[in-house]
């Protein structure tokens, strides 16, 4: 399921190669957080390599039939090859758009061009003003309600000590006291999110099973879950941002000597590949470029509710305002609004049992923890409240 439609930012992109004021090089270029769409079809762009760390639009640029280099590098490692044409569609992270910036003038050959683009409501000026800073005088073009900036051919950044600051404004950092390290332009990075704070506070110790975190970000849902609830017996986290999902793995390896985790770079809307007794989310409202989506909230309960076994239980944050509860009452047995503060509530959604179920019997995830026969750690990063 892709979540862009019209794409203004990315028709602008191409629009100095459409108009023939640039001309395409014959060797090629690298496009950065590249998204599919038709104007990549009705151009001839032999050569051009895309790299793209969410799930949604690296699908997307597979089923195009454009080559996808590696994902989940670390950006502050630059690219070993270099290109005369590096295309950037900024992410809305100031850090992180700053730092890709950087990435794509590292990766420009002698005498290349860096090329952008941004919507006018998403701060076309301010990333403008960004890259000129690396580059210096820029060409400008408009159409769409955005901006498609590029240089003149670069020998290398015209500030090469800001073009090193820039670069390290992506890297990993400690937040919330050192209990998890994180990243600018994931979800939340800097912080622990108030909405997933509620819903780990809520969770009762007696969730058991198999598990799984859906959009699980840098992994504090996770974290908190395993550190209260000593009967999941493994968990499934599944993150459509690549660069989440890294974070995740570090935040939670403390967990893996007591627990089994799987890590799925996974779109969580195209289904889920198991079958759980507990599922805990706080799902996308606000999907990459800002656009509300409450679609995508409602995609999640019903592959949540696809995915749980008879009996699994739904534990679930969202503004209060969104539209959930027509999608849970349609897909569980049983649901209630355990808290509401902050402008969020808390719901827990059951999954219908078989009228056969054994009057009284526990459901899969109601009962007392299961014994795993191992100890499980739990590291600072699980004993935040």
């Amino acid at each position: 399921m892709s979540f862009d439609r019209d794409d203004a930012a990315l028709e602008t992109l191409f629009l100095p190669i459409a108009s023939k004021t640039l001309q395409w090089p014959a060797e090629g270029a690298m496009f950065l957080r590249a998204r599919a769409g038709g104007v990549l079809h009705r151009l001839s762009l032999p050569g051009l390599v895309c790299e793209q760390t969410f799930k949604p639009h690296a699908d997307d640029i597979r089923r195009a039939g454009l080559h996808l280099t590696a994902v989940g590098k670390d950006a502050a490692a630059g690219h070993a090859a270099t290109y005369p044409l590096v295309l950037l569609l900024p992410p809305r992270q100031r850090d992180e758009a700053r730092a890709s910036m950087a990435r794509a003038v590292a990766a420009t050959a002698p005498g290349g061009r860096v090329m952008a683009c941004a919507t006018n409501n998403e701060g076309a000026r301010s990333a403008e003003a960004d890259l000129a800073r690396l580059v210096g005088p820029l060409n400008v073009m408009t159409k769409n309600k955005c901006r498609v900036f590029w240089s003149e051919p670069l020998q290398g950044a015209a500030d090469p000590a800001l073009l090193q600051q820039w670069l390290r404004q992506d890297a990993q950092r400690p937040i919330a006291d050192g209990r998890f390290v994180s990243r600018p332009g994931v979800f939340a990075w800097d912080r622990v999110d108030i909405a997933s704070a509620l819903l780990a506070n809520q969770f009762p110790p007696g969730l058991a099973g198999r598990a799984a975190d859906l959009g699980a970000g840098y992994g504090y849902l996770s974290a908190r879950l395993l550190a209260h609830c000593p009967g999941i017996e493994s968990l499934a986290v599944f993150e459509a941002e690549a660069r989440a999902l890294d974070l995740a793995r570090q935040n939670l390896g403390p967990f893996e000597p007591g627990v089994a985790i799987d890590y799925h770079w996974h779109d969580v809307t195209t289904g889920l590949p198991g079958s759980y007794d507990v599922i805990v989310t706080n799902p996308p409202f606000h999907v990459q470029r800002g656009v509300g989506r409450p679609d995508v909230g409602r995609r999640f309960i019903a592959v949540a509710a696809a995915a749980l076994r008879e009996g699994g239980r739904l534990w679930l944050v969202a503004n209060r305002h969104l539209p959930y509860e027509a999608e849970l009452a349609h897909n569980f047995a049983s649901l209630r609004t355990v808290v509401q503060e902050h402008g969020f509530k808390i719901v827990e959604a059951i999954k219908r049992q078989r009228a056969s179920a054994r009057p009284g019997s526990p459901s899969p995830s109601s009962s007392a923890p299961r014994s795993t026969g191992r100890s499980r750690m739990s590291p600072a990063a699980g004993r935040h409240r």
